[in-house]
C-alpha cells in the first residue's frame, strides 16, 4: 500500500465519541513499523491500561484502555449512573481491551463485551475474525461466545460467503488450525447466504446473531 501512492502515506487513528474523536494517531514510518497499532498518545491526552479494579498496568499487559484529558465529555445527558460507571476518577473507561508497548504504542485487541471466556482462556473475537477473513471465500464474519455447560462459553461464528462461493465448515476449521490455537477455533460455524444484520452506523449486530443462533439451537435440541 505504501508504494501505491506517490505522495500519500498510510495512517490510522483511534478515538471515541466520548473523547471528541481525539486519540492515538499512527502514520508514516511509524505505521509501516507497527501497522497493527493505533499509534501513540497525542498532546493533552493521557492513556493507560487498567485492570478490573482500576489499577494501572505496566507496558505489555492486557487490560482496559482508559483515557484522561480536557477533551473528554463531562458526562452523558441526564444519565448520572452511566456517567459514574464510565468516568471514574477522571479516567474514561473505553470498554476496549488492549495494551501499550514499551514505546507507548497502543494496540486495540477487542471490545470487552466481545471477548469470549472459554475454560479460563480469554479469546479476542477480533483476532479470530481476522484469521477467518484470510479465507478467500469469506465475505462477512462475526465471532461471538455462546454458553457452554462445562467451559462456560464456546466460540461461535456466523459466516457469509462471497457471491458464487461456497464455504464448508469443516474445511474452514482446517484452514483456521494453521493460523490459530486450537481453543480459539469456532466450534459452531453458521454459514448463511444472507448479509449479517448491522446497525445504522454499519456495525454488525452480534447480539442479534447470537440470540437467533441460540433460539435455533434450542429448537433443535443441539
Amino acid at each position: 500500500m505504501e508504494k501505491s501512492f506517490a505522495r500519500g502515506r498510510p495512517g490510522i487513528g483511534y478515538g471515541m465519541t466520548e473523547t471528541n474523536a481525539y486519540g492515538p494517531q499512527n502514520s508514516g514510518d511509524d505505521y509501516l513499523r507497527k501497522p497493527r497499532s493505533a499509534g501513540r498518545s497525542v498532546p493533552t491526552m493521557e492513556i493507560r491500561i487498567a485492570d478490573g479494579d482500576g489499577r494501572a498496568l505496566p507496558s505489555g499487559e492486557v487490560g482496559e484502555i482508559q483515557f484522561r484529558g480536557p477533551n473528554l465529555i463531562r458526562g452523558y445527558w441526564n444519565k448520572p449512573e452511566a456517567t459514574a460507571e464510565t468516568i471514574v476518577d477522571g479516567w474514561l473507561r473505553s470498554g476496549d481491551i488492549g495494551r501499550i508497548d514499551e514505546e507507548g504504542f497502543v494496540y486495540v485487541e477487542d471490545r470487552a463485551k466481545d471477548m469470549v471466556l472459554r475454560g479460563g482462556e480469554n479469546i479476542y473475537c477480533a483476532e479470530v475474525e481476522a484469521a477467518i477473513y484470510e479465507h478467500p471465500a469469506v465475505y462477512e464474519a462475526a465471532v461471538f461466545g455462546i454458553p457452554h455447560e462445562r467451559l462456560g462459553e464456546e466460540v461461535a461464528c456466523a459466516v457469509v460467503p462471497k457471491p458464487g462461493e461456497r464455504i464448508d465448515p469443516d474445511e474452514l476449521q482446517r484452514f483456521l488450525r494453521e493460523r490459530l490455537a486450537a481453543f480459539k477455533i469456532p466450534s459452531r460455524l453458521d454459514v448463511t447466504g444472507e448479509s449479517l444484520p448491522r446497525n445504522a452506523s454499519g456495525k454488525i449486530l452480534k447480539r442479534s446473531i447470537r440470540d437467533t443462533l441460540l433460539e435455533r439451537l434450542g429448537a433443535s435440541g443441539a
